[in-house]
């Protein structure tokens, strides 16, 4: 029975924690975003996200993208750094077409920071790319 269920596989949708001065509030946050690298529309896009360690797990949150369009992005959640003591799971769900896709990205615990930061392309500022 199991055997018979085909789970696609997930390519070419990223998660990425940004590093980004605000502009508006003259400050310097760590902001989550979702890529879309595809030549096709996401729809129904689903984002459960939540931090977790042995000894504390934090809410859930959950951010629904009604289309993400071809090579965008769209933004997630604003960061506090206290969370970046904790694992960080974005659950990510979507449809391509008619087919339902889901994937699991993970921050592990203390890998967000400042001298981890990288240049994403499609985002034009420094972050992390989770895995």
């Amino acid at each position: 029975m199991k055997k018979d269920i085909h789970i696609p596989e997930v390519y070419d949708v990223v998660i990425a924690v940004v590093f980004e001065y605000n502009d508006m509030y003259k400050t310097d946050d760590w902001n989550a975003y979702i890529i879309n690298k595809k030549s096709v529309d996401l729809e129904l896009v689903v984002i459960v996200s939540q931090g977790f360690s042995e000894a504390k797990t934090t809410s859930l949150f959950r951010k629904k993208l009604d289309v993400l369009p071809a090579n965008s992005f769209g933004k997630i959640e604003l960061m506090q750094p206290e969370l970046f003591k904790l694992n960080n799971r974005f659950q990510v769900s979507f449809f391509e077409g008619n087919t339902l896709f889901e994937k699991t990205f993970l921050l592990k615990e203390n890998t967000i920071k400042e001298s981890a930061l990288r240049m994403i392309p499609e985002l034009r500022k420094r972050g992390i790319l989770a895995n």
